[in-house]
């Protein structure tokens, strides 16, 4: 139990103290004891554990995986033992897999557990004392210092020059300065609040400290535990697919084993041989293998995604990127680098462009649109001398050229990397520091007292108006000026103009003292300062994002940016990103709180951009757009992104910036934290679940042919076509290598122009369900026509007829393996030789068949005879008629029609 939940961020702290009925010299001992018993302790609630006996066999729970358990006792039955401990080995597999992909999935309460601090710092009974964090109560007082992580929620009381680490939380790039003696709106978003702490952020810098308000499950961590353990882990788009599929064909099955038996009965066959007969055809209509083909062009398109960049956690969900309707990004570390970079210098009237970004020393000033020696400008020079001599950050060369690594505050750090742009070091620049004033939140300034040679000078850098205020001339061609109005509103419009751009802006001023004495004598030194300029930066977009956007577009796949930043800097971001339409809406956490569910899920469709949101807002946010029947993919890094990417169809978490909260929780990882890497896994996904679709054309295409081989000729009253033994060897041969070759097929060059397949169409939508049943009709028809000419050619040489049915029927499957390999066209659409697997898997299979023909022991127990030249041209020229007719025909159809542009969206 907690207190009773209030907007403390509202009150000052002194009402905190009043209603927590505590005192700055902490609580007694048995007040401490007397709370622990009212409210727990300070730790994060687990959900019901479930046994990990209980959580392994319910992977065998699943519709295809008991038809495969059925499968699995058929063949038993007609003495396939290999088949049957196959289909074992793939049911067994496939629930090892399952079970490790879910008991890791829970670990990401686990990792949320770790980011609490073991021990805190407190104040009690006047005595400061260590103890363990889960031990804190309402009401306690305790202390922090940089470095620390906070151990609960909190609202300050002291705070100097304290900097807290919150991103993780609240998405915010930068850590964020606190204040306790401001007052903050009630309504306001967690970024916002600068008077409160928060349970597993970090202290950057400076010492405090505050009241504990809430603890344990009422903290913001425990409530993202709340919505983690609320958030429900749905089927994927595949998996419903199969699970239909496997429904269709088990009463198929059922429905062909009766229809022959019945029919062959009925023209005088024996029972046994029917039943056995139909028997075959039921197990050949079962796809046995689909799970364990299924598996491989998972596991290979998980492959070639770890050369992209993308690590998968869940097998399943690579295919679920395929069809993603809707991309919901972090803005920080995703969609920009996260790493600040100086873009416009502003000094003495005029600007200047800084090329390059992050932390990479190659770049330029330009002046326009030439590059410029910027410290043969005495302004510009000056600026940048206070820019790189009163910063902390240091700049470390890494083993690459040309590529450094930041030991410092990233605002500091790109001030360092625009000096050095500019061609200054600081360590030769000849500035010896003195003495240091650093940075307050309430001054909104850092300054430095340095020694050039015989002069003293105080720089100093700060937010532009503050600065402003303080400085009574200007560094201007040259010379130092009085700092006149028209001089004033010159440099307040161009902070305005920098600030309408999103960029975040930094100003920059000295001061000359005669002595360091003399400096260090005058009460406020930061007066009386001479403006030099100002900066503008900005955490630049990654690398092929824009390319990418432009992708997920053409490929009818909407891209929302969300984020903890402010809405004037997330709209400039979405609007260069080309993310933000004209008609597009932006939306910020405190308009989301007046939406209901019901209200954010109409306009929806509309909002572009989520700007200083909560971690309850992306989840409302990625289930409003659920309930839409989007198929949305949740990119993040943070704490707070942890429920929605859980929630979420696809959750994506980052590699490198991303806390194991939000990696345990993910199912696919991104390397490189790129966007890029989104939409390339997107267009893996579709790829993936394409070949999944031609292994079942194929596979189903091929079953129906012997079906309609063997149910005709039962009608007809013919002797069997087929023997069960050749319908299970046809079975194993052309289901095999040829349907895992068709997993390694790349993908088709125009995947990315189609828009998303809707998640609600069946497996055989798209015309599939046709082509199936007609390439198998056909196959079926030329085998029973082969069959019958050849028995009609000798009616007393039964063997050879069903010799010459096996061969078509085998040959008419390997050759319409080619075919499967476009959805979209038919075999002339795809080189023949781009899969090399695919011709070396129907080699093999060829070779397996002609085993059974022309090896005798095996051909005996095949009931087979060899065949001819004359014969066996007649078997090809057969085999070729269902597909190369087809495709034909198909070819032409498209010669004809005209072309429809792909939707842009």
């Amino acid at each position: 139990m907690a207190p009773v939940e209030k907007n403390w961020h509202a009150l000052s702290a002194g009402d905190c103290l009043s209603i927590l009925e505590a005192t700055p010299s902490g609580l007694a001992p048995a007040e401490v004891e007397a709370r622990r018993t009212k409210y727990g302790v300070n730790q994060l609630a687990e959900g019901a554990k479930v046994s990990l006996l209980t959580v392994f066999f319910n992977q065998f729970r699943d519709f295809m995986i008991l038809v495969l358990i059925a499968a699995t006792l058929i063949s038993g039955l007609l003495g396939e033992y290999t088949d049957a401990i196959t289909i074992i080995a793939i049911i067994i597999l496939n629930g090892v897999l399952g079970f490790v992909q879910e008991v890791r999935a829970e670990r990401s309460l686990a990792a949320l557990k770790a980011l609490t601090a073991p021990n805190a710092r407190v104040r009690r009974g006047g005595e400061v004392v260590w103890v363990p964090a889960r031990d804190l109560v309402p009401g306690d007082i305790v202390l922090l210092e940089g470095g620390d992580r906070v151990p609960a929620d909190g609202r300050l009381l002291v705070a100097q020059a304290l900097t807290v680490e919150e991103s993780s939380l609240t998405g915010e790039s930068v850590p964020v300065s606190k204040q306790a003696g401001v007052f903050v709106d009630p309504v306001s978003s967690l970024g916002d609040r600068k008077n409160m702490v928060y349970m597993g952020t970090m202290v950057t810098r400076g010492r405090a400290e505050f009241v504990v308000t809430e603890i344990g499950m009422a903290t913001e961590m425990g409530k993202i535990a709340d919505l983690m353990q609320q958030s429900e882990e749905t089927m994927t788009p595949l998996q419903r697919r199969l699970d239909q599929l496997g429904k269709v064909l088990v009463w198929l099955a059922l429905g062909i084993t009766l229809l022959v038996v019945a029919a062959g009965v009925l023209h005088g066959h024996n029972l046994y041989d029917m039943f056995l007969a139909g028997v075959s055809l039921a197990v050949a209509a079962i796809p046995e293998g689909l799970p364990a083909i299924v598996t491989i062009a998972l596991a290979l398109g998980v492959q070639r995604m770890i050369k992209r960049h993308a690590i998968v956690r869940k097998l399943p969900s690579v295919e679920t990127l395929g069809c993603a309707t809707v991309v919901c990004s972090d803005k920080t570390g995703t969609l920009t680098q996260n790493r600040m970079t100086v873009q416009r210098v502003w000094a003495d009237g005029e600007w200047f462009g800084v090329t390059g970004s992050g932390y990479n020393l190659v770049g330029n000033f330009i002046y326009e649109d030439r590059p410029v020696q910027p410290l043969r400008r005495p302004a510009v020079k000056r600026l940048v001398e206070v820019a790189a001599v009163c910063n902390n950050a240091v700049l470390k060369p890494q083993s690459e050229e040309d590529d450094w690594l930041l030991d410092g505050d990233p605002t500091e750090g790109a001030l360092l990397v625009m000096a050095m742009k500019a061609g200054l070091k600081p360590e030769e620049a000849g500035f010896e520091r003195i003495d240091e004033i650093p940075f307050e939140s309430e001054r909104k300034l850092m300054s430095v007292l340095v020694r050039q040679g015989e002069e003293t000078l105080l720089l100093t850098k700060g937010a532009p108006d503050v600065l402003l205020e303080r400085s009574s001339k200007v560094l201007t061609g040259g010379r130092e000026e009085p700092l006149s109005q028209g001089l004033r509103r010159q440099i307040l419009a161009a902070n305005q103009q920098m600030a309408a751009q999103a960029l975040r802006n930094l100003a920059f001023a000295y001061r000359r003292f005669p002595s360091v004495e003399a400096a260090k004598a005058t009460r406020d030194p930061e007066t009386e300062l001479v403006f030099t300029g100002m900066t503008g930066m900005m955490d630049p977009p990654r690398d092929r994002v824009y390319e990418a956007i432009r992708t997920c577009h053409r490929a009818g796949v909407r891209t929302v940016m969300i984020t903890g930043d402010h809405q004037e800097t997330a709209t400039a971001i979405a609007r260069q990103l080309e993310i933000l339409p004209e008609s597009g809406r932006v939306v910020t956490g405190a308009a989301l709180d007046a939406m209901s569910d019901e209200e954010l899920a109409q306009q929806a469709r509309d909002i572009y951009v989520y700007a200083r949101v909560t971690p309850e807002h992306k989840l409302r946010i990625v289930r409003a757009l659920q309930s839409n029947g989007e198929v949305v993919a949740m990119t993040g890094d943070g704490v707070n992104d942890a429920p929605a990417i859980k929630q979420a169809d696809i959750g994506v978490a980052m590699g490198m910036a991303g806390t194991d909260v939000a990696k345990e929780a993910a199912s696919l990882v991104l390397a490189d934290d790129n966007f890029a890497t989104v939409v390339a896994a997107i267009e893996e996904g579709r790829g993936i679940y394409d070949n999944i679709k031609k292994f079942i054309r194929y596979l189903l295409a091929s079953n129906v042919g012997e079906i309609i081989t063997m149910f005709l000729a039962m009608l007809a009253g013919l002797p069997l076509p087929l023997l069960p033994i050749q319908i299970l060897w046809v079975n194993l041969v052309t289901d095999g290598l040829p349907a895992i070759a068709l997993g390694v097929d790349s993908v088709e060059k125009d995947i990315m122009d189609r828009p998303p397949r809707d998640v609600r169409e069946g497996i055989f939508a798209g015309g599939l369900g046709l082509k199936i049943v007609s390439r198998g009709t056909l196959i079926g028809l030329v085998t029973l026509a082969v069959f019958f000419w050849s028995l009609r050619q000798n009616p007393q040489n039964l063997s050879h007829a069903q010799t010459m049915a096996y061969a078509t029927l085998t040959m008419a499957q390997l050759i319409l393996v080619f075919d499967c390999r476009s959805l979209q066209g038919g075999i002339f659409r795809r080189s023949l030789w781009e899969n090399g697997w695919l011709l070396l898997a129907v080699a093999s299979s060829v070779a397996l068949f002609l085993i059974t023909l022309y090896i005798p022991p095996v051909a005996e127990a095949f009931n087979t005879v060899p065949l001819g030249p004359l014969e066996w041209g007649m078997v090809l020229v057969a085999a070729a008629v269902p597909t190369f007719t087809l495709s034909l025909r198909r070819a032409g159809r498209k010669a004809i029609r005209p072309k429809v542009p792909v939707r842009d969206v």
